[in-house]
């Protein structure tokens, strides 16, 4: 008998529009996720004061843990201080650090996990894996998908430009980590999930292509479906593979390169996303890519994020080392320094003219 469906690990719920936050004990009761109200909620010690103090009053069962910062040992300690008191779930109610601090913890004592965004930064809040600092640097731990995720567009609003503006490099990037996942598979015979390679491309697609801005809450709404989505691609995938191609290589390559000089996330994976695919050849789409970040206030060449041809060339040539056993654009071309230094002239003169 043939397979007729699978099961996909996806949150119960996905609610997102204005005043979600205010809505949360309802819902959670209404999904039997917590129908005590008996939460370990873990929040920021600077911004999560606030929120604490918004939602204390409608949610008396729960227990606030601050959390310091986004490292492993943070998690740990967050799991230890959670264990043994009989919660019906962890809720993550902040950025992506504390949401993923939370989702650690949360599957070390073995309890459902609620994220709660206060921004929309990036793609983790709903993905399958947590990225901690460690003393080796930064790592990716899996952990199982959050039973919900709740966004509140009021609370996007309150939160810095800076951070909508990453979330959408994060997005649109996923169309240059698809088409390194159909190279993989073209050059090399790697398996690609097609459910998990539309749900991330469709999810760029989506946020490439709306005519709004960050100011319009039909723009942010879809935003944050498209980062909904992608981390559940990831799930559907069994790893990051729909949402982390050569351009992730790049912005890791940053990040250990020059750590006290990296820029977000989202600006550097959409600078990087825009270089492979002129790499690749999609000049086209490369152009198209790049004046979409550059009509939302994201950089398009290095020198905007305070990095120098050289230092770009040096990360490029880098990226590779990220990621070992990851094939995109940058493995199948293999290019010398010099032909990286070429092709970012050439990139740099097509979407400048």
């Amino acid at each position: 008998m043939p397979v007729l469906t699978r099961l996909i690990p996806s949150p119960v719920v996905v609610d997102i529009r204005r005043g979600a936050m205010d809505d949360l004990a309802g819902l959670l009761a209404d999904q039997r996720i917590s129908s005590s109200g008996k939460l370990a909620i873990a929040i920021s010690d600077g911004s999560g004061r606030a929120l604490r103090e918004r939602l204390a009053p409608v949610l008396p069962g729960a227990d606030w843990y601050p959390v310091a910062d986004g490292t492993i040992d943070s998690a740990v300690k967050l799991a230890d201080g959670i264990k043994g008191n009989r919660y019906d779930a962890v809720v993550g109610l902040g950025g992506g650090k504390i949401i993923d601090v939370a989702k650690y913890a949360a599957a070390r004592v073995g309890l459902p996990m609620v994220a709660v965004a206060t921004n929309l930064s990036h793609d983790g809040l709903c993905s399958p894996v947590a990225t901690l600092d460690n003393d080796n640097g930064r790592g990716s731990y899996g952990v199982p998908t959050p039973i919900a995720v709740v966004i509140d567009l009021d609370v996007i609003r309150e939160a810095p430009t800076r951070y909508v503006r990453s979330g959408i490099g994060d997005a649109i990037s996923n169309i240059s980590c698809v088409a390194d996942w159909e190279l993989a598979h073209e050059v090399n015979g790697e398996e690609i999930d097609g459910l998990a390679a539309a749900m991330a491309r469709q999810a760029g697609e989506a946020v490439l292509r709306h005519p709004g801005g960050v100011g319009d809450d039909a723009f942010l709404k879809v935003l944050a479906e498209g980062l909904v989505l992608t981390g559940i691609s990831m799930s559907v995938a069994g790893d990051s593979r729909p949402a982390s191609g050569a351009c992730h290589e790049i912005n890791h390559a940053f990040d250990l390169l020059y750590p006290q000089r990296a820029a977000s996330h989202g600006e550097q994976v959409g600078l990087g996303a825009c270089f492979a695919m002129h790499l690749r050849g999609a000049r086209q789409e490369s152009l198209l890519m790049a004046s979409i970040l550059r009509r939302h206030g994201l950089p398009v060449l290095p020198e905007e994020i305070g990095f120098s041809v050289d230092e770009f060339v040096k990360a490029v040539d880098y990226a590779p080392q990220t990621r070992p056993g990851r094939f995109t654009v940058l493995e199948h071309l293999n290019l010398s320094t010099d032909q990286i230094r070429d092709a970012y002239a050439d990139y740099a003169t097509t979407i400048s003219s």
